[in-house]
């Protein structure tokens, strides 16, 4: 029976471990998770919001207003005493004796009215505010989708940037297991009276450095973690990480997207001419329509009603301030087209800069798995040589320095190398790392 209990037990313990192992999180995961749960990345998606009300209500400015007012009044001013009683259609002979319109007693009044505005035209001013809307609230989305894909980027730095301090990490204690292993060896020659015991205190000096090295690989990691959380919306990240730092990169996808960035800048220009169309027709014409209802109430039934249409036109013919205005929005069309044409002739830099990153750190990467080669093998050869007393310790510890050296470089060419790829897919405007929304 007692058999029987510890194996349930047993496998109840195995299946709460696996229960509460942490699922490894992989960088498409992180990129998505940033997208979503960032708090700046939903602040953007407010103000893409935002923009895409401001056009619905530019939009509507073509539409009618419908304006419904009510009111209540008690006065003893003479000509508005007169005119409450027209509008209530009760004026008699009396109120025609002098005294009456000079001195009438309080009345009081009370009615609503109902009035519908039209714009038939006004010059294109509407027409053009509405277009710049639109185009202000795509060159938005177009700008969030660019926040979107900064941030994917950053999140691949963040993330190889936390699997570069893990594999750090696991170097230093390899190296410490060697150095430790190492000073065990000197310590029993040095017993042995076979070395100097400066050997061995040369062996502890270069151990301390190696537990300081391991302090501060930590440290970056958990930085690194942290940053990551910060790009994610969370608090540090202590999940193991599922995306290979060394994974195979496909081939650059060909040619150059359309950059969202590019994108907005081209809709704010056609945003800022459309503005300018708008200032201009601040100086032409505008024609309007008013229709009217009202009624005033003396009592519930004793009231009076009316009526009315009106066809207007109206014209601005000099306005200093409105002139001024429509220079400024001739102006800022001139920056907009001028800025649209130095973002894309600084999108053209950027590319051809990612494209020499990456080769520049694919052959860094060769040169690093050489060197390291080249260094395990002589640390090797001479850390057998000082064993059989052929080579002094300072000849094995530079060789040791030289494979550290050489660990650190392929390290900084892999995370080179998968940084730079998502810069040109940043520059060039394809998917980070081939993440979609």
């Amino acid at each position: 029976m007692s058999i029987c209990l510890n194996s349930t037990l047993a496998l109840l313990l195995a299946a709460g471990a696996g229960l509460g192992a942490a699922e490894p999180l992989s960088l498409e995961t992180a990129i998505r998770r940033a997208w979503t749960d960032q708090a700046g990345l939903r602040a953007g998606q407010a103000m893409v919001e935002s923009r895409q009300a401001e056009a619905e209500g530019l939009r509507d400015l073509r539409l009618p207003t419908l304006t419904l007012g009510a009111s209540g009044i008690r006065t003893d001013e003479p000509m508005q005493s007169f005119g409450i009683k027209l509008n209530q259609a009760r004026i008699g002979a009396a109120d025609f004796n002098p005294l009456s319109l000079n001195h009438p007693d309080a009345i009081g009044a009370y009615g609503g009215s109902l009035v519908l505005q039209q714009s038939l035209y006004t010059g294109g001013r509407i027409s053009a505010a509405r277009r710049a809307g639109e185009y202000l609230a795509q060159a938005e989305q177009a700008s969030q989708e660019r926040r979107r894909q900064e941030t994917a980027q950053a999140v691949v730095e963040a993330y190889f940037g936390v699997q570069v301090g893990e594999q750090a990490l696991r170097w230093v204690e390899d190296t410490r297991a060697w150095v430790q292993g190492l000073e065990d060896f000197v310590g029993a020659r040095v017993q042995q009276g076979l070395l100097l015991e400066s050997e061995l205190q040369r062996l502890k000096a270069v151990h301390a450095q190696v537990d300081a090295q391991k302090a501060e690989v930590l440290r970056q990691l958990r930085s690194a973690r942290s940053g990551l959380g910060l790009l994610t919306g969370s608090g540090p990240v202590e999940e193991p990480l599922g995306t290979s730092l060394e994974a195979t990169l496909g081939a650059p996808e060909p040619g150059t997207a359309m950059r969202p960035d590019l994108v907005a800048a081209d809709l704010q220009a056609k945003a800022a001419h459309e503005g300018a169309a708008a200032a201009q027709g601040a100086n032409r014409p505008e024609v309007g329509l008013e229709v009217g209802a009202g009624t005033l109430h003396h009592s519930w039934s004793d009231k009076g009603t009316w009526t009315y249409a009106a066809l207007g036109v109206k014209w601005k013919v000099f306005s200093a301030p409105d002139q001024a205005k429509v220079k400024a929005a001739r102006a800022q069309e001139r920056a907009a087209t001028d800025l649209r044409r130095f973002k894309q002739q600084q999108a053209a830099h950027e590319v051809r800069l990612a494209e020499e990153g990456v080769k520049a750190a694919e052959a860094r990467g060769l040169a690093a798995r050489a060197a390291l080669s080249a260094a395990e093998e002589s640390r090797r050869l001479r850390e057998l040589r000082h064993r059989e007393g052929l080579l002094p310790l300072t000849e094995v510890l530079d060789a040791e320095a030289a494979v550290q050296g050489a660990r650190t470089l392929i390290l900084q060419s892999l995370f080179d190398l998968r940084t730079s790829r998502a810069g040109l897919d940043l520059a060039s405007g394809h998917p980070i790392e081939g993440v979609k929304p």
